[in-house]
């Protein structure tokens, strides 16, 4: 009952293309489905990370490591732009487990318009030594006739497309397909010198020879909108499609007269929200999965009539999440002394992200809580960027909308788990860090020996109520603009115990770091070791959230720092709707003190003693 498709995935961008396609055939599925994913090390991890994630009931998914299968196919010049990967096809046999007997090979770019079980199904039609399920080639490539001295590799007619293909791996086995493939290879090559069209061409070559081992589909299983396409002359209406496949560079501003019909399937699956597509199936058995198994458990001993229900619930929603959304490479200097900023933000805060960009030019990542729709609207906002795409070191984590509060902790602990190096300095997106801080932060990573003792690191942070100010380029001229009043140490009008702590007076005139103690509500900008203890995610919307780990921060330990010439401000905004919710909501404040009390006694629980300052302090936050 289960079916099994095989796709070749590498990179930052083939991982979020492959999405779709993903969407697309889930959502007609009627099947449990096995996955296996041939991968670089870059599409693994956050592939493993979205289908952990994600949940969907009766999916599996397998990864095989691509960098092993390399040296199988690296003897092959490919000219190709899908490089080295667009070849791995040629060794699935070997690739996959010995006692799988079929598989559908898909290619990332492709779109399903019609459930995946009625292409599983054609593999009852193969007869004789038919292997491969293939649709003819839709363009006159292989014909030779496109321009004056194009001379394609050997096909048979019009040739055949890869990026649909039935396998019947048991008998390809048998037929010693990987000799097959390679010694036709080499002898095309002599003259040859190199593929175009990657994998392709080799299929191609072997089918050639051997034309008895393709079993032809029909053109609706691969209508291909490629540059030379004439997809349009082999089906009548456009219902009769079932697969498209955006097998051109321009994907979507290909020729076609249905380009319409194509495009908009395409945007569906695209911005579809992928959490409607956890939903259980009918007819076939499944194996029970643990995790979910747990969750249902955890989720069922929590009490319904409880006022504060959906606040613990949330505690445990698993919110699906692509981490590097965005193409990223970054090696942390070998000095041990580097930090990355971590922050999160929605939608309504995306216009910051040029500003931090030009005051911090170390290494970020960030958490966005998006839906799938605004996680395009993100892609394109981003790509229009020059200020974003000159900058290969901020790592973009997505992390899908669901449920009713904001999990501001939960984005936290999601752009911390992405730091890869020794420090990290906790933000939040509505602050400008000073110009310089990424530097200065490192030099006291090796001045105050962070390596070797615990420590956070504060920040002073400031805010102005000014939409346009000339931000201040070093210590004094902060100075000057805090006596002229057109900056405040931050939330000085509504919430002073936040920050009191920092001790501002003495900051002015301080030239050495100088500690302070831990007071309740102590709320600083930080730069801790990356080893530092997670946000806790009962703590979401508004209230508590960075109290909370600032308190455990205390409660292991860590010595309080305040850095002489460091300071960050905070840029004015409309309020948040979670801020509204807890000024309007008297439940929500309610239930805010309830989760409060429990974590000051879960801190007594865990750390004994030393936390009981933490239950006594008088707490009317």
């Amino acid at each position: 009952c289960t079916i099994h498709i095989a796709i070749v995935c590498a990179g930052y961008n083939a991982s979020r293309d492959v999405v779709t396609l993903v969407k697309s055939v889930l959502f007609h599925r009627r099947n449990p489905l096995h996955f296996h994913f041939i991968t670089d090390s870059i599409a693994r991890k956050i592939l493993a990370d979205l289908f952990h994630t994600w949940m969907v009931p009766a999916v599996h998914v397998n990864f095989y490591d691509a960098d092993e299968l390399k040296v199988c196919v690296s003897w092959i010049p490919n000219k190709h732009y899908s490089g080295i990967y667009g070849l791995m096809k040629l060794v699935l046999t070997k690739t996959l487990p010995s006692d799988l007997q079929k598989v559908i090979v898909l290619d990332t770019d492709i779109t399903f318009a019609t459930d995946i079980a009625e292409l599983w199904v054609v593999f009852h039609k193969f007869k004789g030594q038919q292997v491969l399920g293939l649709v003819e080639n839709q363009s006159d490539w292989y014909l030779g006739n496109l321009w004056k001295n194009h001379r394609p590799w050997p096909a048979l007619g019009r040739g055949f497309n890869t990026g649909v293909i039935l396998l019947l791996l048991d008998r390809l086995r048998k037929l010693k397909w990987e000799q097959m493939w390679r010694l036709t290879a080499e002898r095309e090559l002599m003259s040859m010198l190199s593929t175009s069209l990657a994998d392709q061409d080799i299929f191609n070559a072997v089918i050639k020879q051997n034309p008895f081992l393709v079993h032809q589909l029909p053109c609706f299983w691969n209508v291909q909108l490629s540059d030379h396409t004439r997809s349009e002359k082999c089906y009548k209406d456009v219902s009769d499609l079932k697969v498209i496949h955006w097998n051109s560079p321009k994907k979507l501003r290909v020729k076609n007269k249905h380009v319409e019909f194509f495009r908009n399937l395409y945007l569906t699956f695209l911005e579809y929200d992928g959490n409607l597509l956890r939903r259980e199936l009918f007819g076939c058995p499944s194996e029970t999965d643990h995790n979910s198994e747990n969750l249902q458990k955890t989720l069922s001993e929590l009490d319904e009539d409880d006022p504060c229900y959906e606040f613990r619930r949330e505690r445990f929603t698993v919110h699906r999440t692509h981490v590097y959304f965005l193409h990223y490479e970054y090696e942390p200097a070998l000095d041990n002394t580097d930090v990355t900023l971590v922050a999160q933000l929605s939608m309504d805060r995306l216009q910051m992200l040029e500003a931090i960009c030009k005051h911090w030019e170390g290494p970020i990542s960030l958490a966005l809580y998006l839906s799938d729709a605004e996680a395009q609207q993100f892609l394109r906002y981003s790509q229009g960027s020059e200020v974003l795409m000159s900058r290969s070191n901020v790592g973009y984590h997505i992390v899908y909308k669901e449920g009713q509060f904001y999990p501001v902790n939960l984005l936290r602990n999601v752009a911390m788990g992405q730091v890869n190096t020794p420090y990290m300095f906790l933000s939040d997106i509505d602050f400008l860090p000073m110009y310089g801080l990424y530097e200065y932060l490192r030099k006291s990573v090796v001045q105050l020996d962070m390596g070797n003792t615990k420590k956070a690191l504060v920040v002073p942070a400031f805010e102005t109520l000014r939409y346009r100010l000339s931000f201040p380029k070093s210590k004094a001229e902060l100075l000057s603009q805090l006596d002229m009043g057109t900056l405040f140490t931050f939330r000085y009008h509504v919430w002073t115990k936040g920050h009191a702590p920092t001790d501002f007076a003495k900051w002015r005139t301080a030239t050495t770091p100088y500690r302070v103690q831990w007071e309740a509500d102590f709320e600083p900008y930080v730069m801790v070791r990356r080893e530092s203890p997670e946000y806790d995610r009962r703590f979401v919307g508004f209230g508590w959230n960075k109290v909370a780990h600032i308190m455990e921060l205390d409660a292991q330990e860590y010595e309080f720092v305040v850095l002489p010439n460091a300071y960050m401000i905070h840029m004015p905004h409309a309020p948040s709707f979670d801020i509204t919710k807890f000024r309007s909501n008297k439940q929500y404040r309610a239930c805010l003190k309830t989760l409060k009390e429990e974590f000051q006694q879960n801190m007594s629980r865990r750390y004994g003693f030393a936390a009981l300052k933490y239950m006594t302090v008088d707490n009317n936050s």
